[in-house]
């Protein structure tokens, strides 16, 4: 079964929440016979394919990037070479310039979609997209939203419910490092052990502001780690207001993560719009047993974070709700381990990669055994 995923980043250049998605999905079901190449785009592409975890990834060269899409000029071909020598052909949802290549690709091959986030916040770029996604989302054999969550808040997907499956992304602990006693001890004598944790890139969307303001009605401790666009904007922000109790940590490896979340108290995740589609750091810190605070954006966060069973929801974009939350946690130490203890336990039921595997492995068969007949 020759599976060919087409996204416009991946290793070695770039490796986030879609891109570890999959990479995951690939390792997961090459045990059920399934072989992935991926087609991505690089500025600096490789000449020759290259390999990583058993997959062969291709690179193309990235012209330019409107709006956040990146486009090629010359992928086209390598799109279609690669289509040729496939059984089915795996997308990964948004990314405008895939539903062109697609089209004019025409590889009559079986298509799924995983549909990672709907596609433009842009209401102007939105409507002018729409016709062609509708078209593209129509002429797929399957689109797989990542939580029923999503599914259900999302404007586009109830028009083609005849054709969901919602398979929930999923994560190999074993793909984790072991943190050292070192490393743990290092961290752990710069901020204690009673902090909540944020880890991720720092963008617009993630809520942070929120969670500054929400800093000044509590005692607690915040460790925010990562970078982005953010980064500047918000440390200023700390400054202007005497957030003594955040700190800001930077980017950091896996190890350290590691570190920091088996340190925390609990994790919280502020993220406020529905550009955050699901929360791969919630489903990190599901794996490590830490009660969790997140917000109500109606998306796959509160799929992850069951409200007063893995951790508490809060509403969007409100510092005393978020506060009293964090309050309520941090003055309650049984109930973080109860929260805790659920979390690694719906982990284990819900967000296994193997079982993630498992169902993709399911829906590629059933694909390829519609298309024959």
């Amino acid at each position: 079964m020759r599976i060919l995923h087409f996204f416009k980043t991946y290793w070695p250049d770039t490796f986030g929440g879609v891109e570890r998605s999959i990479n995951a999905i690939a390792e997961t079901t090459a045990t059920g016979g399934a072989v992935h190449q991926i087609l991505t785009l690089s500025d600096n592409p490789h000449d020759d394919a290259m390999h990583f975890n058993g997959q062969t990834v291709h690179q193309a060269k990235r012209h330019l990037a409107i709006s956040s899409t990146d486009i090629s000029f010359n992928c086209l071909g390598t799109l279609k070479h690669l289509a040729a020598e496939s059984d089915l052909i795996h997308l990964h949802f948004p990314w405008p310039f895939m539903d062109m290549m697609y089209f004019m690709a025409n590889t009559g091959k079986p298509t799924i979609v995983t549909y990672h986030a709907d596609a433009l916040a842009n209401p102007v770029l939105e409507a002018c997209y729409a016709p062609l996604r509708n078209r593209f989302l129509s002429s797929v054999d399957a689109i797989v939203p990542t939580s029923e969550n999503y599914l259900a808040s999302s404007a586009v997907l109830p028009r083609f419910i005849d054709k969901t499956r919602v398979i929930p992304l999923g994560l190999d602990p074993a793909s984790y490092p072991q943190a050292s006693q070192a490393r743990m001890q290092l961290w752990q004598q710069r901020l204690g052990n009673r902090f909540f944790l944020f880890v991720g890139v720092l963008r617009h969307y993630k809520g942070l502001n929120i969670l500054l303001e929400a800093a000044g009605q509590t005692a607690a401790n915040f460790v925010i780690a990562g970078a982005g666009p953010s980064e500047a904007e918000l440390i200023s922000t700390k400054q202007r207001l005497g957030r003594d109790n955040v700190h800001f940590v930077g980017s950091i490896d896996e190890e350290d993560k590691i570190a920091l979340l088996s340190l925390c108290a609990g994790f919280i995740f502020p993220s406020n719009k529905r550009s955050e589609a699901y929360g791969l750091s919630l489903m990190e810190a599901a794996m490590m047993g830490k009660p969790m605070i997140s917000c109500e954006i109606g998306t796959g966060t509160s799929f992850v974070n069951l409200d007063n069973v893995t951790g508490l929801v809060v509403p969007p974009n409100d510092p005393r709700s978020l506060a009293h939350a964090v309050n309520k946690l941090d003055g309650d130490a049984s109930l973080r381990l109860q929260f805790g203890s659920a979390a690694r336990m719906r982990f284990d039921k819900e967000f296994q990669a193997a079982t993630m595997g498992d169902r993709y492995l399911d829906l590629y068969r059933k694909v390829l055994c519609e298309k024959a007949h």
